[in-house]
């Protein structure tokens, strides 16, 4: 399991080693084919910010090589805003006092219905608070069955599972799971989680090598910019993924660097990353992965998006709403985060396709689901 792995990291040291960092550390990693942890670390190191255009260069060259000129598309329901956890960041807090909610299967259709019309959707992203008591897998199943007749791919963002759960799950039509570890700062940690399953450290950062040997077709990782000094934790990450891709190269892998947003707790953020940070960012997890699937959300503003769709981002949501029921059955309710773009999708895709990329809305078929159970 990977939480034993990280032991072997200090994040102290982690955070040192990249302040480190210097200039021929960064043209040494921008010469090198294949990155190790180190490079990784210098091309995020304020020593790499004046070759920030050379990163973008090396990133479009990588993107355009394994992606193509593509940027797929999709959408979030949120289907419960019922948590039993009391992160201090999040607007679904348990101590936050509004009225909470769990779509009733017949809500998920109306939702399902709603988001059609908005446009050719085909890839769902469902996300729920964490309550396993009200919502937990039988839930979970009931939903998915639900939503897969109207939407090729699925993939849910929710409490962590055990291993049993998440293979039950893949024969009810899920295909990839999202999971954000927040922060790789086991010291800190129950700082942001005091109470609720989400406290306990090991149990969400070894959900993902769980995921992993329940045959999940695609994991999304991600760290939450804003609780601690985000290039140690994203660098945290880059070793989780190159863990990952070692010991479960079956599949597909994906991050997201989601920055902080307003929200109902009234956190504020420990750290802020510019655009252009977050532009590095991106740019080295691009050349240290050439294959990993780098996904942009709502919560970033439209034209940086768009500049970014062009250099390294290959999957975007839109036309998202963050709060359970938002498209049609609950319109008023209260969002986990605000959204920074809030163009339709079709604006969306005119624009991508301005910029010489192609918006891809489906990018899975429910043939290969019959493949994958017929040769389990």
């Amino acid at each position: 399991m990977f939480s034993e792995v990280l032991k072997q990291y200090s994040w102290n040291e982690t955070t040192a080693a990249i302040a480190a960092m210097t200039e021929s550390d960064v043209i040494a990693a921008l010469n090198r084919e294949n990155l190790t942890d180190r490079d990784f670390m210098a091309l995020i190191s304020p020593a790499a910010a004046p070759f920030i255009e050379q990163m973008a260069q090396r990133s479009k060259a990588i993107t355009e090589r394994r992606f193509g000129k593509t940027v797929s598309i999709f959408v979030p329901l949120y289907i419960t805003n019922s948590c039993t956890n009391a992160c201090v960041y999040c607007g679904f807090n348990r101590h936050n006092k509004f009225k909470r909610v769990i779509l009733t299967p017949d809500q998920i259709k109306r939702e399902c219905e709603a988001i059609r019309e908005m446009g050719p959707f085909e890839n769902l992203l469902i996300v729920t608070g964490e309550n396993p008591a009200a919502a937990g897998v039988d839930y979970l199943e009931k939903a998915l069955r639900v939503c897969r007749p109207y939407f090729s791919n699925l993939t849910i963002e929710v409490m962590p599972l055990a291993t049993e759960e998440y293979e039950r799950l893949t024969h009810s039509g899920l295909n990839g799971v999202v999971c954000f570890q927040e922060t790789y700062n086991r010291e800190n940690y129950k700082l942001y989680h005091p109470s609720g399953m989400k406290s306990n450290f090991e149990w969400r950062l070894n959900g993902f090598d769980r995921m992993g040997m329940a045959g999940v077709h695609k994991i999304g990782m991600g760290v939450l910019i804003g609780l601690e000094d985000w290039r140690t934790d994203v660098t945290m990450m880059a070793r989780h993924l190159r863990y990952l891709r070692r010991t479960y190269w079956r599949t597909k892998y994906s991050v997201n660097f989601p920055r902080m947003r307003p929200s109902e707790s009234g956190f504020q953020p420990n750290v802020v990353m510019s655009d252009r940070e977050l532009a590095q960012l991106t740019f080295a997890y691009r050349i240290f992965d050439p294959d990993v699937d780098i996904s942009y959300s709502t919560r970033e503003e439209h034209k940086f998006r768009n500049n970014m769709a062009t250099l390294g981002v290959t999957t975007m949501s839109a036309g998202s709403k963050t709060e359970p029921g938002g498209y049609a059955t609950y319109p008023d309710a209260l969002e986990q985060f605000a959204v920074s773009d809030r163009t339709s999708p079709s604006e969306v895709a005119e624009d991508l396709r301005a910029l010489g990329r192609e918006p891809v809305w489906k990018d899975w078929d429910r043939v290969f689901d019959l493949a994958d159970m017929q040769n389990s």
